[in-house]
């Protein structure tokens, strides 16, 4: 009975997320209306729990048996309602595919619910084992919703038409019948938006505006940074405590409370509204985060090495480039990643300190797309082109990001 009972709660649990994620998924990439079959999902996760029962009995529990057993449910679930059980009112075809697919997936996640467990006999460890299981799987579920609705929602509402956006705002399908009228007139249309705010708002200009200041930021706090860690990490030097220990002090005061001197002095220095100015104080911000991270990075490299160097004959400087620093490539390129991307995104001194049109950076342009005047869809095609260009570079090297980040952390 026991046994039973843990494969029925397994096949509940499968049945109630596939089902629910197909219904989502159909909402999401087509913008159908549908229905949630909580009467379905929990009669077809009971008896797909009872069938993985009986195949572990036999000893023929497997990915295969309960994908076939989960889509062979579905359509009989499909036929029981009439041939459409998501009420999409679609052809024939479709009608069936998404339960298939949605019962398919059923039997996909019990086997891999009850992988492993021993149901002739579960003990307290079956029952922990499948318990964490379910955990992690809906906290999976939970945090990959919170992370793609959003962006989801916001790519989707970039592409729509403007009248079918105003008619119903809460639709978060894409809008795939424009190719009707073929490919590339309807791939025109879903992109109207994205070439509005490239050419009208200018935004090809604020995206060069914010990669010469996000670049140079990065290099120049790069330079500086490998400098000053490489000086703390290695030399004697007096005040040297006193330094590892104040390199974060500036980290401790908020921008906003920097944000009212720092506007008046570089207002009297005249690098307000300069692009210029603004590298400043993004160094400023990103330096000693920096140095923070690249001094942890340089004391986990053995002396020794760069010892051997000057006993070699090379100078200081000669052993930083030719030894220090192809060691420290990973934490260079997280460093640098992450300046790149504190620098891409700051608002709060880019409101502050830019008042020509000219040289806005992105997060400032997008000020001027939150109006009453602009539709909805040219701000979510604004806010996708400052997203994704950070994203893909941060996909891009997330390997050394986390090397990086983590470098430092043992030491001995």
């Amino acid at each position: 009975m026991a046994a039973l009972l843990l494969a029925v709660l397994v096949g509940l649990a499968s049945t109630l997320a596939s089902l629910g994620g197909v219904s989502l998924l159909l909402v999401l990439w087509g913008g159908l209306r549908t229905v949630f079959p909580l009467d379905a999902a929990l009669a077809g996760g009971a008896l797909l729990g009872a069938l993985a029962r009986l195949l572990a009995a036999r000893d023929r529990l497997g990915m295969s048996p309960l994908a076939l057993a989960g889509a062979g449910l579905a359509l009989a679930w499909a036929l029981f309602a009439g041939g459409d059980p998501y009420r999409l009112g679609l052809s024939p075809a479709w009608n069936m595919l998404a339960p298939l697919v949605a019962g398919g997936l059923a039997g996909l996640a019990t086997a891999y619910g009850l992988r492993g467990v021993r149901l002739d006999r579960p003990d307290g460890e079956a029952w922990e084992l499948v318990g964490l299981r379910l955990l992690r799987g809906a906290a999976f579920m939970v945090f990959v919703f919170m992370v793609v609705f959003p962006f989801w929602a916001m790519v989707a509402a970039s592409l729509k038409p403007r009248a079918e956006f105003l008619a119903d705002p809460a639709n978060l399908g894409l809008p795939l019948h424009v190719f009707a009228e073929g490919f590339l007139p309807g791939l025109k249309k879903m992109l109207v938006g994205y070439r509005e705010v490239l050419v009208t708002f200018k935004f090809l200009r604020y995206i060069g505006n914010t990669a010469f200041v996000a670049t140079s930021t990065m290099i120049i706090t790069l330079a500086l940074a490998v400098l000053g860690a490489y000086a703390v990490a290695r030399l004697e030097f007096r005040g040297r405590a006193l330094m590892e220990r104040a390199i974060l002090l500036t980290y401790m005061f908020p921008a906003i409370v920097l944000a009212i001197p720092l506007y008046t002095i570089f207002t009297q220095l005249g690098l307000r509204d300069n692009l210029l100015g603004l590298i400043v104080v993004y160094l400023a911000q990103t330096l000693p985060v920096a140095l923070y991270m690249l001094r942890s990075y340089f004391e986990t490299i053995p002396a020794s090495l760069e010892e051997a160097g000057l006993i070699d004959g090379c100078s200081r400087f000669e052993v930083i480039w030719r030894i220090t620093l192809p060691l420290a490539l990973p934490a260079l390129a997280s460093v640098g990643l992450y300046v790149f991307m504190i620098a891409w995104n700051e608002f709060l001194f880019a409101f502050m300190f830019l008042d020509t049109p000219e040289l806005f950076t992105l997060s400032r342009g997008m000020v001027g797309l939150n109006s009453q005047e602009v539709p909805r869809q040219f701000l979510m095609a604004g806010a996708v082109i400052v997203t994704v260009p950070i994203m893909v570079l941060f996909f891009w090297f997330e390997k050394y990001l986390v090397g990086g980040l983590t470098a430092g952390g043992v030491k001995g």
